[in-house]
Formats: C-alpha cells, sequence, structure tokens
C-alpha cells in the first residue's frame, strides 16, 4: 500500500495536536510481529492520530519498523522522536484530517449593519432589543439646554472661561499663608531661632 503523504504544514499541526497524546501501542522485544501491526491498525482506525512506542537502542531498527508500518497500513509518518512514533491515517469519512479540524478555530458570527445587537442572555432566551423609532427628518432635533453663566466668567468671545492652573495670591479666609510645609522645617526654624551647641 502507498504511504499517505503530508505538507510540512499539515505534519507541524499534527505534531503539535499529537503532543498531549500518550502511546497507545507498545512494541516489545519482540518487534513488529502480526499481532502489533493488527493494534496499531485498530488504533489508527478509530483515533487517526496514534503514537507508538518503540522499544530497543537502534535508532535504525526504529526506522526500519517506522517504514515498514506506513507501508503496510497505508498511513503518514508525522514524527519519530526518541522512541516515541507519531502516525496518522484519516479518519473514513473525513476529507481533512480531524486533528487538523479540530484545531481550526471556527469563524465568528457576523452581525450585519442592518441587525440591531443583542446582548448573550437576551439571545440565549430567544428575546431582542426593541429598536429606537428613529426621528423622522423632518422632525427638528432638540436644542441643548444651555447652562447659565455669570457675565464676569466670560472670556472676550462670550464663552465660558477654562479654569485655571495658576494658584490664587489670596486665600479666601484672610489668614496669610506660609512658605514651606511644616514637616519640612526644624523644630527652632519655626519659632524664628536656631540651636547652637555651646562648646565647653
Amino acid at each position: 500500500m502507498p504511504i499517505l503523504e503530508l505538507t510540512s504544514r499539515e505534519r507541524s499541526d499534527l505534531r503539535s495536536a499529537a503532543h498531549p497524546l500518550r502511546p497507545v501501542v507498545l512494541i516489545g522485544d519482540n518487534g513488529l510481529t502480526e499481532a502489533v501491526l493488527k493494534e496499531i491498525d485498530l488504533a489508527l482506525a478509530s483515533h487517526g492520530l496514534i503514537k507508538v512506542r518503540a522499544g530497543g537502542d537502534d535508532r535504525e531498527a526504529r526506522d526500519t519498523m517506522l517504514s515498514t508500518i506506513c507501508d503496510t497500513l497505508s498511513c503518514a509518518p508525522v514524527h519519530h522522536l526518541g522512541k516515541t512514533l507519531i502516525l496518522f491515517r484519516p479518519l473514513a469519512g473525513n476529507v481533512k484530517p480531524a486533528a487538523l479540524a479540530a484545531m481550526e478555530p471556527e469563524a465568528p458570527a457576523k452581525r450585519r449593519a442592518s441587525e440591531p445587537y443583542t446582548p448573550k442572555k437576551l439571545a440565549a432566551e430567544g428575546k431582542s432589543l426593541a429598536k429606537r423609532p428613529r426621528r423622522s427628518e423632518s422632525e427638528e432635533p432638540k436644542p441643548a439646554k444651555a447652562r447659565f453663566v455669570p457675565q464676569d466668567q466670560l472670556n472676550k468671545n462670550g464663552k465660558p472661561m477654562r479654569p485655571s492652573n495658576k494658584r490664587a495670591t489670596a486665600s479666601g479666609h484672610g489668614i496669610p499663608r506660609r512658605a514651606g510645609s511644616a514637616l519640612s522645617l526644624r523644630a527652632g526654624a519655626r519659632s524664628g531661632t536656631s540651636r547652637k551647641t555651646a562648646k565647653k
């Protein structure tokens, strides 16, 4: 039977899809027997993408096992990493590999411009928001309410003045402010006298 060919992109996607899988078939010391091939065939028929654990320390022997499995069962070698072999054969009736179809994100449902937005909770209940009635062209928009601004707070163009970021020169209560913070001054500096230590 012919070996199934995969593109590099499909192989990469299948390798990432096989990452969480555990080996379903173990090849023991007896090597690749008819019973082992039958188990691999059953696993490929039910899962499509499987991991096989091969025993033995000879890498060339594992490479020949992989090529024998792919020739005999008409599957694709996805990856060979150490003693783990990853195999893929599409499931019957699937056009795309199941692992690739599962990895593709579904296209989000797009709302047409004419449809109103419906929140998820209302959509789950089968309800929708009621549309607001449109304003007719003959109907004039309501004017914005004018704020009352005292005359002294208007600039030369007749618009309200912007708030200033300058400090007010005098506070409203008439008490003069001291320069500096009380926390930054030493106790002696507050009273105006300085302490000097006398030498004996």
